[in-house]
Parts: C-alpha cells; sequence; structure tokens
C-alpha cells in the first residue's frame, strides 16, 4: 500500500486489499467488459506452474524406486482414478474425465495455496512498482487469490456445466437428451394435455436444476476462500496494531495474538485448501457422472 504519512484504518486497509486490480473502473454490478487482471494473471500462473509440475512428474516417472515426488504424484494419480471409475462407468469418457479431474483438483488446489503467501506481500511489491511507474501507489490493487474472485469460480463452475452438457449430447444423442428434459424426473403420460403440463413442468425443474448446480458449485468454492481471505486480513489488523501500539503490555498481547493466530489459521486453512479442491473435483465428477445416467 501506499507510504502515507498517517497508517490507514481498519476498513481502508480490508478495502483496499478486497479492491481488484481492473482494465477499467467498473460502472455497474454486471459489466462484462471488466476484467479483474490479477486473478486473470495468477489464475494463468497457477496453471502454468501445475502443468510444469505434472509433466516433469511424468518426464522424471521410474519403473524403479520413484523418488518422493514421483510417489506423490502417483498417489495423486491413484486417487484421482479411482474416484473417476467409481463415479464414471463409461471407459471411454474416463480418458478425458479422470485427467480433467486431475487438472482441476491440482489447479484449484494452487490457486488456493496463494491464501499462504503473507498477505501484504505481493500488494507492497506491486505498489513499489507501481509507484516507480509513476503512479500513485495507495491506486496500486492487487489480490492474489483467484478463488476468493466469484468470477473465477464462476467460470470454473460454467465451464464444469458446458463439459456435462456435452456429454449429455454425447453419451444420449440430442433426440434422446431433449427427450430426457421433457420426460424427467415426473415422467410423462399418453394423454397429450397432460403430456404437454408435465413436459413443461420437467423441463423447468431440469433448467432449475442446472442452474443450481452450476450456482451452487462455484459459490461453495469462493464463499471459503473468500472467508479465509477476511480473517489473515483481521489477524493482520492485529499486527498492524501491535506496530502502532504504544502501551507495552497491549503491543505485547498484539503481538502474540498476530503470531499464534496467524500460525493456528494457516495450519487449519492448508486443511481448507485441500478440501476445496478435493470437493470441487468430486462434484466435477459427480456432475459429469450424472450426465450419463439415463432417467
Amino acid at each position: 500500500m501506499a507510504a502515507d504519512a498517517q497508517a490507514p484504518t481498519a476498513s481502508e486497509y480490508i478495502v483496499h486489499h478486497l479492491t481488484h486490480w481492473q482494465n477499467k473502473p467498473q460502472t455497474e454490478i454486471v459489466d462484462f467488459t471488466v476484467f479483474n487482471i490479477d486473478s486473470l494473471f495468477f489464475s494463468i500462473l497457477m496453471g502454468l506452474l501445475g502443468s510444469f509440475l505434472l509433466w516433469r512428474g511424468a518426464r522424471r516417472a521410474t519403473s524403479g524406486v520413484p523418488g518422493r515426488f514421483q510417489a506423490a504424484v502417483e498417489v495423486l494419480l491413484e486417487m484421482v482414478d479411482g474416484q473417476a471409475k467409481s463415479i464414471v462407468h463409461n471407459a471411454t469418457s474416463r480418458k478425458m474425465v479422470a485427467p480433467l479431474a486431475l487438472t482441476v483438483f491440482v489447479w484449484i488446489f494452487l490457486l488456493n495455496a496463494m491464501d499462504l503467501l503473507p498477505l501484504d506481500l505481493l500488494p507492497t511489491v506491486w505498489g513499489w512498482i507501481y509507484g516507480a511507474a509513476g503512479h500513485d501507489p495507495s491506486h496500486a490493487y492487487l489480490r492474489v487469490v483467484p478463488t476468493a474472485d466469484l468470477s473465477i469460480t464462476m467460470g470454473l463452475s460454467v465451464s464444469v456445466l458446458f463439459i456435462c452438457l456435452f456429454y449429455n449430447v454425447k453419451i444420449k444423442g440430442l433426440g434422446g437428451w431433449a427427450h430426457e428434459l421433457v420426460s424427467a424426473p415426473f415422467g410423462t403420460s399418453k394423454n397429450p394435455l397432460v403430456a404437454v403440463i408435465l413436459g413443461v413442468i420437467n423441463l423447468f425443474e431440469q433448467v432449475i436444476s442446472f442452474t443450481a448446480k452450476t450456482v451452487s458449485h462455484g459459490m461453495r468454492l469462493f464463499g471459503n476462500m473468500y472467508a479465509g481471505e477476511l480473517v489473515f486480513m483481521l489477524i493482520a489488523l492485529l499486527g498492524g496494531s501491535w506496530a502502532f501500539s504504544t502501551d507495552p503490555g497491549g503491543s505485547l498481547m498484539l503481538f502474540l495474538l498476530h503470531v499464534v493466530a496467524g500460525w493456528a489459521w494457516a495450519v487449519f486453512h492448508i486443511i481448507i485448501i485441500l478440501l476445496q479442491a478435493f470437493v470441487f473435483m468430486m462434484l466435477t465428477l459427480v456432475y459429469i457422472g450424472q450426465a450419463h445416467d439415463a432417467h
């Protein structure tokens, strides 16, 4: 943040950290011409890093005694492959679905893991660069956790929706899936009027189902990571209070709370990071598996 003569208030500090680096100011709630450059940058960076790690593991794989990295990759592969086999029973589909699930897990884990970096590290570095370029450092906004950005998590969940629609058509055929949309889950009738009514109800339910699954898929990941980011900000404020405190006894207590709370939450957050990546992967497999089921 900017090196102001006066320290920012708690609300100013949080607002600054929750503001994205964007290509232009956002004037409307929904504006598809505005991009969160920081979220896109770190998403692509972590995607490249995840691809490199998996490529490195495959390139150095040996048939002998595996090293620690190869062993970790093999355990991960077996876990993902086992989950894919138990959910998606089409062997041909699994040739794409299993690698997709692995990619989803690794990518989201790396995106979530950005939350473990010191909260002010990258924003401060970016502020120095921004100021050195002749701009006002107080406007150097940067958020480093892409999964705490709703546009990223919803983009991921919508991508999963498109994959599910693809498999619905591929497995059942366009006509078969269209028939399913108007006949499941409440069935149909030989009576034309009743069949039309049931068809409308079934179609409405199917649209709600697809929409609810997609929204909850993205919102679940976003909500957990956004909450985790806020907790780290509150813990950082303890450190700021300690740094500007003039009471020796009170400052010592704030320092201890800052260190202990930061360490405890970081350790607990590792579980959240892994769990959210696993949950997103499993829901991806479940939704794709449902696309293979006939009703």
